[in-house]
């Protein structure tokens, strides 16, 4: 196939993008396309066919060492014509050397490994009703309360490469709420919740322990009060798991965390909550 036209998204068609990962059934955050652009505005990209959409894929370059692909939909009346492959080349090619990582469903991890990608564990979506608590625990702080060095210090031990331009968007996006647990002076956990489609999400989650991920947790609860909320779990996190699990969470779905190149050796006993799927 050689009529499919591809070229980076410019900022406004980001949404389409978006608006195709909810039509998915992937229930993405309303404010989510403010954020994903900021730290790559050429990683997005658009396949069109006559002027028209036909294709969407996303890989975000962090650094000179790392990227993360995601949003790869093909409109479904176009699918099994060859636009997917070529938009995914366009997508690997932006990455250049770079180790890619992707959570991709479960279903097509052959066809990831056919490309290079190695497995290093299973995301696991757990969803429910939770109830807001009637108090915080104590050493909760707002997260914008605290220095943006710190947040960004804490995220380079459970991400491959530093994305400071993602994580001020992201803790300051309209409608996300982010708090942080502070144990003598130091950050012992933070994380964030934001509106989706349906319900909400709490992503990220990081803590030193499933106490420290409890308490945050609780807050941001606190903060927006009881409702479906959705949290993605690493699996081989058993403390995560123990965590979603004890709160009558129930698994949504699954993704198959994969990378190419050398695996990342992240803190991932750190991860309560995967920050997004879309963009690692």
């Amino acid at each position: 196939m050689t009529d499919l036209i591809i070229r980076p998204m410019r900022p406004d068609e980001i949404p389409l993008a978006v608006d195709w990962a909810a039509a998915e059934g992937w229930n993405p955050g309303l404010a989510d396309a403010a954020c994903f652009a900021a730290e790559d505005p050429n990683g997005f990209l658009i396949g069109e066919r006559a002027g028209a959409a036909s294709a969407v894929i996303s890989c975000i370059n962090y650094g000179s060492r790392f990227a993360f692909l995601g949003f790869y939909i093909v409109c479904p009346d176009l699918r099994g014509r060859g636009y997917g492959l070529q938009i995914w080349n366009a997508a690997i090619a932006h990455a250049h050397r770079r180790v890619v990582g992707l959570d991709g469903v479960v279903a097509q991890q052959e066809n990831y490994r056919k490309s290079g990608f190695k497995l290093a564990y299973a995301n696991v979506r757990y969803g429910g009703w939770l109830s807001a608590p009637d108090a915080t625990k104590p050493g909760i702080a707002a997260l914008t309360d605290i220095p943006m060095a710190v947040i960004e210090a804490d995220d380079a031990t459970v991400f491959p490469a530093p994305r400071p331009a993602f994580l001020r968007a992201w803790v300051s996006a309209q409608g996300h709420t982010g708090r942080a647990l502070l144990r003598d002076g130091r950050l012992a956990g933070w994380g964030v919740i934001r509106p989706c489609r349906s319900g909400r999400k709490i992503g990220p989650l990081v803590a030193d322990d499933r106490p420290a991920a409890e308490a945050v947790l609780s807050a941001l609860l606190a903060s927006v009060g009881s409702g479906e909320t959705f949290l993605d779990v690493p699996s081989i996190n058993r403390d995560a798991v123990a965590l979603a699990q004890d709160l009558g969470l129930s698994p949504v779905f699954e993704t198959a965390r994969m990378y190419t190149g050398a695996i990342p050796q992240l803190q991932v006993h750190r991860i309560f909550g995967v920050t997004t799927f879309e963009l690692g």
